[in-house]
């Protein structure tokens, strides 16, 4: 199926965000197994629906211009966020979410090198990803490491000051 990139536009708003909680369903559960619970709560006293939604939101309203979608056949199949840091001579890509009907068939690697595509035209001279270290995130950086990213280690921690 070929793929389209086009630039964001609201009529993509419910389409966009609709895909990403199908995209991230299976990612956090395993998230919770991973993280201490303290910490999980903390992010999402709501439930992880909630803030992912107003997050996501967020983005695609604060900055609709930094934003691409997919179209496979015309339908909203993944998106992106590319933010530029011209201080740090890099690009991020900041949010990337594909539907799970496409996943595994190329609309990540498009909406990636997208992304790169901008960074390249910013003058910039790389691109950075962060995602999880947990279980849930696995295809995730197993996509991101097939498309030449390579992996900085970072140690997060979190201390429960309630318990003291």
């Amino acid at each position: 199926m070929p793929v389209t990139i086009a630039p964001y536009a609201a009529e993509h708003r419910q389409a966009v965000l609709d895909l990403s909680l199908r995209a991230w369903e299976p990612v956090f559960p395993q998230v919770l197994d991973a993280v201490p619970r303290f910490v999980y709560d903390a992010f999402y006293p709501d439930g992880w629906r909630a803030r992912q939604l107003a997050d996501l939101a967020a983005v695609l309203d604060d900055e609709p211009g930094n934003v691409d979608v997919a179209l496979v056949d015309g339908v909203v199949a993944g998106w992106i966020c590319t933010r530029l840091h011209p201080g740090d001579d890099m690009g991020e890509v900041y949010v990337l979410a594909v539907d799970p009907a496409h996943q595994r068939h190329g609309v990540g690697a498009a909406l990636t090198a997208r992304a790169c595509d901008r960074v390249r035209a910013a003058g910039l001279r790389m691109v950075m990803v962060e995602t999880g270290g947990d279980p849930g995130h696995a295809p995730a950086r197993a996509a991101y490491e097939s498309l030449g990213f390579v992996p900085w280690p970072v140690a997060r921690y979190f201390r429960d000051l309630r318990e003291q």
